[in-house]
């Protein structure tokens, strides 16, 4: 072999162990705008550490539930890092499913949001860290309010809203009093649901594990919300979910909508919204107690217990959800189009407050929200719109399904309880909770 040989064959050696030494990291998730983002912003961590690649695989929300829940479950090992929610954090934290997300001290976990850290944490150790978190609010027409000579109060009551809901409602000239959610999914129509249920001091279980559905509380929640929707909102109510309804608010068709925070940023857009300089918010509406009004999520980068490549996974996930990533992408974009709901740092941005008008209410309902004290009678479990048990996610299926058909006008509200207490109670039967 000639000197001129071994050195290009030292040199592609060399090469090679270079390209095996470089991590690839295989990060699981959903595919909405925040998200999107990260990815294209990608880059600038790629050239901050050249070792380490970054391989997305992007899915729609409930194929992205499953995917990584059958991964975790079954210890399959396809994703380094994934994107989790408030739901699933707690209960795999408990099951040792995750690792402890432990950043560095310039990262400054002590600048989440409580609320946010809290519900991302088992036994004080956080177990995903946000990258976007959101509360609800409610959202309405202040011209229409005015016009109505309406002044609705930082936090309303829902009787307030009904009232106001009456003044409005004009379906002959394409507005309805309120738009809410109707579509049937524990995270569509009973994310709200819970939340009204919550408020009229109802629960989704008392401290025995029993389903509390056919109770007074909900019976007073949903007779409510049927009635409102009935009098009061669009036609189809019962199909409608966030996306139908942001459509709905932004061509100028609804008058009131309590739901995600997150949707106040497209509302008051102009480019997507008819209505945006008209638009006001408020908190969550209340009525027997203001505990659990409003709910509290984020979506959250996590990595499995059994990841080969935690400090690379770490080294993303304190990047991706740092105060300098949410700095990266105000320049980049706009500091109205930042991931907001994490940081107290970002509330006190001037540059963001000055973007977005819906700051200080979208801030004071994430505030206000509290995973592990939800309910005015005490519950087990962790979660305001939702039990972080494994057994809730068929429960509010198949409540979601009897409360969307109470509303469409296919059963009573009576019989859709009724049924909606056998449904849980054989659930919570089978997998143990009593006997």
């Amino acid at each position: 072999m000639t000197i001129k040989t071994s050195l290009a064959l030292a040199a592609a050696l060399a090469l090679a162990g270079a390209a095996q030494a470089d991590t690839e990291l295989v990060i699981a998730t959903v595919n909405n705008g925040h998200m999107i983002e990260m990815q294209k912003l990608g880059k600038h961590f790629e050239a901050a550490h050249p070792d380490i690649k970054l391989k997305w695989v992007t899915l729609e929300e409930g194929t992205l539930r499953q995917r990584v829940t059958t991964d975790i479950a079954t210890k399959g090992g396809q994703f380094d890092v994934m994107t989790i929610g408030m739901y699933e954090t707690p209960i795999w934290g408990k099951k040792g499913w995750l690792q402890e997300i432990k950043p560095d001290a310039a990262y400054d976990v002590d600048d989440l949001l409580p609320a946010v850290r809290s519900g991302l944490s088992v036994d004080g150790k956080l177990y995903a860290a946000p990258f976007y978190g959101e509360s609800s609010m409610l959202m309405y027409r202040k011209d229409l309010a005015d016009k109505a000579g309406v002044q609705l109060p930082e936090r309303p009551t829902w009787a307030q809203v009904k009232d106001l809901a009456a003044k409005i409602h004009k379906p002959a000239e394409g507005v309805y009093g309120i738009c809410l959610r109707g579509k049937p999914g524990w995270g569509d129509n009973m994310a709200f649901l819970s939340t009204l249920v919550n408020t009229h001091g109802g629960q989704w279980f008392d401290m025995s594990w029993k389903p509390q559905i056919d109770s007074k509380p909900w019976h007073d929640a949903i007779t409510f919300y049927v009635d409102l929707l009935k009098n009061y909102g669009p036609p189809g109510s019962s199909a409608n979910s966030f996306n139908e309804i942001l459509a709905l608010y932004n061509a100028g068709k609804c008058g009131m909508w309590v739901d995600a925070t997150i949707a106040a940023s497209f509302i008051s857009d102009p480019k997507q919204s008819r209505v945006a300089d008209k638009v006001a918010f408020a908190q969550a509406p209340t009525a027997v107690t203001p505990k659990g009004a409003n709910w509290l999520w984020a979506w959250s980068l996590a990595i499995p217990a059994g990841s080969k490549k935690v400090d690379a996974a770490q080294k993303f996930i304190t990047w991706a959800t740092s105060k300098d990533y949410i700095a990266l992408v105000g320049k980049t974009n706009g500091w109205g189009s930042v991931p907001t709901g994490t940081r107290k740092s970002t509330y006190a941005n001037p540059e963001f407050l000055k973007a977005a008008k819906f700051a200080a209410a979208e801030k004071a309902a994430i505030d206000s929200a509290n995973p592990t004290d939800s309910t005015l009678p005490k519950s087990p479990y962790v979660g305001v719109q939702f039990a972080a048990i494994p057994e809730f996610q068929a429960i509010g299926i198949a409540v979601g399904q009897q409360m969307s058909a109470a509303l469409a006008g296919k059963t009573t509200v009576d019989a859709a309880l009724k049924a909606s207490q056998t449904a849980a109670d054989r659930e919570m039967l089978k997998a143990g909770y009593y006997k």
